[in-house]
C-alpha cells in the first residue's frame, strides 16, 4: 500500500491530525493507497507557500526555469514502472496506459519548457505624442489545478505545466482517486530542483473535497483556477470561482461524435471507433461514444466494427489486455444499467454487454435512438452507440444534439466535403480521418458548450495563465488641456 503525505515547500506534510484516507483497488478491493486528508488549514497553507514562492520564480530567467522543466520531464519519463504500479493499484489501468501517460505527461514539460520564451507582447501604435505603448504578459499569480483520476499522469501535468512555465507558482489538488499517482508529478518537479513552494500537492478525503477546493479558490493569492473533470462539478467550480471574480479554464465531459460518411473507408473508420471507444475502457473526455453513420453502408460497418469489438483482449488489467478494469463498482454499474436500459429500449447488442466484477467486455450497440440513455449521456465506459442517419445534414444535425462539444471526427474519402463538414461540428476539436482520441501538448485543446471553455496548450494556453497588461512610457513633460 501507498503511504502518501501532502507535498507543501518540497516537504512531507501530514493532515491536521494525522488525518488520513483509504483508496481501495478496483479490482481487489484491498487499500491501494493511505493518504493525507486535508483539512482547510491544510489547503491554505499549500496556497500560502505557493504565495511565498512567486516573486522569486516570477523573477528567474528563462534559460534556468527552463532547464528545471527538463530535467522534470526526464525524471517522470524514468519513472514508469512506478507510476504503472500506482496506477494499476490506484485506477485499473493497464500497464500500456500507464506508459502512454507518463510518456505524454514528459513530454508536456518538454512543450511547457520550450513555450517559456514565447510569452511576449508587442508594440502598438499610439496616438499620443511622445508615447510608447506596449501589450506586456506577466505571471498572474498561484495556480490552482485540478486534475482528475482517468489520464492521471497527462491531466496532471497538463494543470500545471503551462502555468510554471509562464512563471506562476501552482498547487495541484490530487484526485481522490488517485493520489499516490497526482503526488508522482510532485516528487519529479521537486526532484528536478524546482523551489520550496513552487509546486505542492494537496490531498484529501472525498468528502472535504468540496470544502478544499472552496476555500483553495477563495485564496487571496489563488489567480487562476483550471479544472478538468465532470460538467457537473465544473459547473460548481466555476460557479465558486465567479463569487471571487476569478478567471476559470474548464474541460469537461464529452459525447464524442465519429461521422461516418457513405464514402468512408470503412476500415479505416472501424479502426479509428474501435482505439477511440475502447481506449482506457472507455474512461477518456474524448472516447467515441456515437458512431454516426450513413444509412447506406451501416450494415458494412457494424459488421466490421461488432467483429473488432469482440476480439479485443479482455480481463485483469494486470495481464495483456486492451480492456481491463473500470474505476470503480459504481462506475461498472451504471454503465451496465445503461446497456441494459438500451436494450430495453430496442438497441440491438451485437458485441459485448457482459461483465465480470469491474470488467466490462467491449459493447457495440446497434440501432441506437433518442429514447436511450446512451443516446445522450456520456457513458464514460466501454460501450460504442452506432446512430444511423440518412446523408450529411442529418449527420451534423445528430452531432451537434449533444450538450458536449470536446471531441469528433469525420471520415470520408473525399477530404475537401469531410472538411466541410467538420467545420459545421460544434467541438473544440475535430479530427478528419482520424480518432476523436488526440491530444498533443502543442495543440490547442479545449471544448464548446458542455465540454467547457478556454485552451490547454501551446500559445493558446500562455493566454489563460498570464495576465495581459497595457504599458505606457510617456513623455513627463507633456502638456494637459487644463
Amino acid at each position: 500500500m501507498f503511504d502518501v503525505p501532502m507535498l507543501i515547500n518540497n516537504k512531507d506534510a501530514r493532515a491536521t491530525g494525522a488525518k488520513t484516507y483509504t483508496r481501495s483497488n478496483p479490482m481487489s478491493g484491498d487499500a491501494a493507497t493511505s493518504a493525507a486528508a486535508a483539512s482547510v488549514v491544510d489547503a491554505n497553507a499549500a496556497a500560502d507557500a505557493a504565495a511565498a514562492a512567486f516573486p522569486s520564480w516570477a523573477a528567474m530567467g528563462p534559460s534556468e526555469r527552463r532547464a528545471r522543466l527538463l530535467k522534470a520531464a526526464d525524471i517522470l519519463g524514468s519513472r514508469t514502472g512506478e507510476a504503472t504500479a500506482r496506477m494499476l493499484g490506484e485506477t485499473g489501468s493497464t500497464a500500456p496506459w500507464a506508459a502512454f501517460n507518463v510518456m505524454v505527461g514528459s513530454s508536456m514539460l518538454r512543450e511547457a519548457a520550450s513555450m517559456i520564451t514565447q510569452v511576449s507582447g508587442e508594440v502598438i501604435p499610439s496616438d499620443k505624442p511622445g508615447c510608447i505603448a506596449f501589450s506586456y504578459r506577466q505571471p498572474a499569480g498561484v495556480v490552482l489545478g485540478i486534475a482528475p483520476w482517468n489520464a492521471p499522469i497527462i491531466l496532471g501535468v497538463r494543470a500545471i505545466a503551462m502555468p510554471l512555465a509562464c512563471g506562476n507558482t501552482v498547487v495541484l489538488k490530487a484526485s481522490e482517486t488517485c493520489p499516490a499517482t497526482h503526488r508522482l508529478i510532485g516528487e519529479a518537479l521537486r526532484d528536478a530542483g524546482l523551489p520550496e513552494g513552487v509546486v505542492n500537492v494537496v490531498t484529501n478525503a472525498p468528502a472535504d473535497a468540496a470544502a478544499i477546493v472552496k476555500a483553495l479558490i477563495a485564496h487571496p493569492a489563488v489567480k487562476r483556477v483550471n479544472f478538468t473533470g465532470s460538467t457537473k462539478v465544473g459547473k460548481l467550480v466555476a460557479e465558486e470561482a465567479a463569487r471571487h471574480l476569478k478567471p476559470v479554464l474548464l474541460e469537461l465531459g464529452g459525447k464524442a461524435p465519429l461521422i461516418v460518411l457513405d464514402d468512408a473507408d470503412l476500415e479505416a473508420a472501424v479502426n479509428a471507433a474501435v482505439f477511440g471507444a475502447y481506449a482506457n475502457q472507455g474512461q477518456i473526455c474524448m472516447s467515441t461514444e456515437l458512431a454516426i453513420v450513413d444509412e447506406s453502408i451501416a450494415d458494412a460497418f457494424v459488421q466490421k466494427l461488432a467483429a473488432r469489438a469482440a476480439s479485443l483482449p479482455t480481463g485483469d488489467p494486470r495481464g495483456h489486455v486492451v480492456v481491463g478494469s473500470m474505476v470503480s463498482p459504481e462506475a461498472a454499474d451504471r454503465v451496465e444499467e445503461m446497456i441494459k436500459q438500451a436494450v430495453g429500449a430496442g438497441a440491438k447488442l451485437v458485441a459485448g454487454g457482459t461483465r465480470q466484477g469491474t470488467v466490462i467486455t467491449a459493447t457495440v450497440l446497434d440501432k441506437v435512438t433518442p429514447e436511450m440513455r446512451l443516446y445522450s449521456e456520456e457513458s464514460f465506459g466501454p460501450v460504442l452507440c452506432v446512430v444511423r442517419v440518412k446523408g450529411d445534414d442529418e449527420a451534423v444535425r445528430v452531432a451537434n444534439a449533444s450538450e458536449y462539444g470536446l471531441s469528433a471526427s469525420v471520415f470520408g474519402r473525399d477530404v475537401l466535403r469531410a472538411f466541410e463538414v467538420a467545420k459545421r461540428v460544434q467541438s473544440g476539436i475535430c479530427h478528419v480521418n482520424g480518432p476523436t482520441v488526440h491530444d498533443e501538448a502543442q495543440m490547442p485543446f479545449g471544448g464548446t458548450k458542455g465540454s467547457g471553455h478556454g485552451r490547454f496548450g501551446g500559445r493558446a494556453a500562455i493566454n489563460e495563465f498570464t495576465e495581459l497588461r497595457w504599458i505606457t512610457i510617456e513623455d513627463p513633460k507633456q502638456t494637459y488641456p487644463f
